[in-house]
């Protein structure tokens, strides 16, 4: 029986207390051999040797001048290393990775046989609890119960990732009897939240920190050489990084056009501000975006969406701090 997801679109007030979100759009690039770890180490932001079954890395995927192919979720299923991420920003990752795994004893493919859900909102952990021996918290971000891996996303608001093979994350969802809506919304919840949305077209594009992967736990430091590694190193000592993303809201009356941009007022012309990652529209014309901005963007500034000149884009505070210590 297919899985019938809500059809209408909602803004982030118009949400019910607690729902499902299907992840048709999201898959996981699989890592597995003898020198999985090793490899990967040597590949990604994130101290790879930290991982284990119970908890969750964030990190970067870059390539040798430093700019980000994807930003994933990383954690440990039947022994394998996932790299979770949506499907738009694998295809570059994966080639990458490929290409220099053929020197490693390393399998790296796509999960196609995986599958991939959200339960969000105020009653989640009360309703895991219901079906799960074990449910994942802050501490315990990531546990296995019987197939299922459940895995906890910190935030304001209380996300949960569900993952098996198909036919047995159908039957689960189907037993938790909550509203599924598209993977649309998840892209809400990341916006909101501050994580990094690429795509094909946004893939290879930028460095870590332009995403502020350093504020969300997405780059280590003091793990050593890995791809990349000496430009995300001079962008944070050097202070070269002159942008960040941000979180920004408008009401529009028209749907965005895909090569849409920002647009900031100087005097009485506008000129270019930056870049839209991700967005989300609702029904009501809320419509929530994700962009790359100069990081001293001064909070005075006028910005619109450059095709509807009408528009006026508010900057929404994000739940981490850009500041250094």
């Amino acid at each position: 029986m297919p899985i019938i997801t809500e059809t209408n679109t909602p803004s982030l007030e118009e949400l019910p207390d607690t729902f499902l979100i299907s992840l048709d759009s999201y898959s996981a690039i699989s890592l597995k051999g003898e020198e999985q770890t090793n490899y990967l180490q040597g590949q990604v932001t994130c101290d790879v040797n930290s991982s284990n079954d119970n908890n969750l890395l964030i990190g970067a995927h870059c390539n040798a001048k430093g700019k980000v192919f994807s930003v994933f979720r990383l954690i440990n299923r039947d022994s394998a290393h996932l790299l979770i991420q949506p499907k738009a920003s694998m295809t570059g990752s994966i080639a990458e990775l490929k290409k220099f795994g053929v020197f490693a004893k390393v399998d790296i493919q796509p999960t196609d046989e995986l599958s991939f859900f959200a339960l969000v909102g105020e009653q989640a952990s009360t309703i895991l609890k219901e079906n799960f021996e074990q449910v994942p918290d802050n501490l315990t971000p990531v546990v296995q119960s019987n197939t299922t891996t459940l895995i906890y996303i910190a935030g304001k608001q209380a996300r949960y990732l569900l993952i098996d093979k198909s036919d047995a994350l159908t039957k689960t969802v189907e037993a938790l009897s909550k509203p599924i809506y598209p993977a649309s919304l998840w892209a809400l919840l990341e916006i909101k939240e501050g994580f990094p949305q690429l795509s094909d077209e946004s893939s290879g594009e930028y460095v870590p920190q332009m995403l502020n992967l350093q504020a969300i736990n997405g780059i280590s430091f003091t793990k050593g050489c890995y791809l990349g590694q000496e430009t995300v190193a001079r962008m944070q000592y050097l202070g070269k990084n002159k942008r960040a993303l941000y979180s920004l809201a408008t009401q529009l009356s028209q749907p965005l056009n895909k090569d849409d941009i920002i647009e900031k007022q100087l005097g009485e012309n506008w000129r270019k501000a930056g870049d839209i990652l991700a967005s989300y529209q609702a029904d009501s014309g809320q419509c929530y975006l994700q962009a790359i901005l100069n990081s001293d963007l001064d909070d005075s500034t006028a910005l619109r969406i450059k095709s509807q000149p009408e528009s006026k884009v508010s900057v929404q505070t994000l739940p981490y701090s850009l500041v250094t210590e």
